[in-house]
């Protein structure tokens, strides 16, 4: 097996009145992630669309093969389709690598089925046409296992039909990490949604986002099958330690 660090997404997405932090002291935390995620060889850093531009020069300036990766539609997912394709663009032109799109999960449980398959077609032919990676965000504590299934295999069939050439390049992710939950239910990623998402994926590549708490955790997400691990706490991880955060 690789090193774990070749599977971690080390992620900072909080914005400002989320954290308690100032502007300036998020922007100092993005910039300390940025470096860490060099020191250490994460495989990609994952940021708010505002930071993208200042990351990617950092890892350039340091020769390192860190990609950038940002959120679109964060994090409920319901912008327009419109809007998500205005919002990857903007960080392609900022020169990111991946585009992690939380899909209209609202949409899917309401029926619309056509809204999601259009916004995936649409966006992932977006991030593909621009050689970026795109995921989608299915935001798992928000459906039951049925659902994961269905939208995951749903997923799967429209890259599939349309990009049968590029299904390497579309991941499907579990969580935002910011989906508010009830009864305790864990808002990231579980052994059981990940079993199922991959059970449905295809060829395409699942990443398991949040709920990720130990080493053990994350060896055992990657002996089921995941190819990438999105953390605020890829440092702690790599190092053996317990995770304590919510992500």
């Amino acid at each position: 097996m690789k090193d774990i660090k070749d599977y971690l997404d080390s992620t900072y997405l909080a914005l400002p009145q989320q954290s308690g932090f100032t502007e300036e002291q998020t922007s100092k935390r993005v910039d300390e992630l940025v470096r860490e995620a060099i020191e250490q060889k994460f495989f990609a850093v994952m940021l708010r669309p505002d930071y993208v531009k200042k990351a990617k020069n950092t890892i350039l300036e340091h020769r390192s093969s860190v990609k950038v990766g940002t959120v679109i539609g964060f994090h409920e997912g319901t912008t327009s389709i419109e809007e998500k394709l205005a919002e990857a663009q903007k960080a392609i032109e900022d020169g990111v690598d991946e585009l992690d799109f939380v899909i209209n999960f609202e949409a899917y449980k309401n029926g619309n089925i056509e809204l999601v398959k259009e916004e995936v077609k649409r966006c992932t032919q977006r991030a593909l046409k621009n050689a970026k990676i795109a995921k989608w965000i299915i935001e798992i504590a928000a459906l039951d296992n049925e659902q994961i299934a269905d939208i995951t295999k749903r997923i799967a069939l429209w890259t599939e039909e349309n990009f049968p050439e590029s299904t390497d390049k579309v991941f499907i992710k579990s969580s935002t990490g910011f989906y508010k939950t009830q009864d305790g239910k864990p808002a990231g990623a579980t052994v059981e949604g990940i079993q199922i998402m991959l059970e449905n994926a295809g060829r395409l590549p699942v990443k398991a986002a949040g709920g990720v708490k130990s080493p053990e955790e994350a060896i055992r997400m990657i002996e089921l099958g995941v190819q990438r691990i999105g953390t605020s706490s890829a440092s702690s991880l790599a190092k053996g330690d317990i995770i304590k955060g919510p992500y």
